[in-house]
């Protein structure tokens, strides 16, 4: 299907609903997918969570984008160290992650007369372990963007026509998703990630992730700036920030950023994957 008969098939879909409550990051998937709510018409209340894995960065990012289109953004609070399970970092984090945030969007939704939770998952989510689908359809949460076939590619193509500043915007996660699993997730480690990936964006790298191994911190940046990275200055400049961020060993991984480079430890069924610390 031609990408203009998508984004009216994706309109379509929408207007079907009259009242919807969006999970909203800021990012180019959920920022289209308000936009097009806009669109179509549909009451709408988009709700970012904000945790402890969730950067200051991508907050700030999420208040400011949905600002730009308009758009009142609340914010929900929620405490990611309250499950132990999550803490100790199985592969199944995401699920649980998710299912404590859809509960709580599930309950803001029924008390407050939203007939639909939104989320903007697309096509190309597939292709990744995520458990955190199956915790959103237990909860009965809907992708349009998946619904209407969209691909990360077409997502942003659309975006750049509509004029949206996030259809160049670089793919963001939550922190927890730089740790191994079976690695515990702690305030600690959370902070070093954070600032390390801060201080990357400030020397003006885009796609970036900080893989914390412990004391050593594995770079991932994008193909195109990875030369620059191994530039004499860059490099000294970034190990004396990290090593006074905590951590001992700084090594850049050659195959560049890519995301959800974590889950390639797992195999066969991924759902029953469960890792501890040794």
């Amino acid at each position: 299907m031609p990408l203009a008969g998508k984004f009216e098939f994706l309109l379509d879909i929408l207007k079907g609903m009259r009242k919807v409550l969006l999970a909203y990051s800021g990012g180019a998937d959920s920022t289209l997918l308000l936009k097009s709510l806009q669109l179509a018409g549909v009451e709408t209340l988009a709700v970012t969570a904000v945790s402890e894995i969730i950067s200051r960065h991508d907050r700030l990012t999420a208040e400011e984008t949905a600002k730009q289109l308009g758009t009142y953004l609340r914010v929900l609070t929620v405490d990611a160290f309250s499950n132990n399970e999550f803490v100790l970092n199985s592969a199944e984090r995401c699920f649980i992650c998710k299912e404590n945030l859809y509960k709580h969007l599930a309950d803001m939704a029924s008390s407050e007369g939203y007939g639909f939770i939104l989320d903007g998952s697309n096509s190309d989510d597939a292709a990744d372990f995520r458990p955190g689908r199956n915790a959103a359809s237990g909860y009965r949460v809907r992708s349009p963007l998946l619904e209407a076939r969209f691909s990360k590619k077409e997502i942003r193509e659309t975006s750049r026509q509509l004029g949206l500043s996030t259809w160049s915007k670089p793919s963001s996660s939550c922190l927890a998703t730089r740790i191994p699993y079976g690695s515990k997730i702690t305030e600690e480690v959370l902070t070093r990630i954070e600032k390390s990936e801060d201080f990357l964006r400030s020397l003006g790298f885009l796609d970036i992730r900080v893989r914390d191994h412990g004391k050593l911190a594995r770079i991932e940046v994008g193909n195109d700036q990875i030369n620059l990275l191994l530039d004499p200055e860059s490099r000294e400049k970034i190990s004396e920030a990290f090593k006074s961020f905590g951590y001992i060993f700084i090594s850049l991984d050659m195959e560049g950023f890519r995301s959800g480079s974590m889950n390639r430890v797992l195999n066969g069924d991924c759902s029953t994957w469960t890792i501890r610390d040794t």
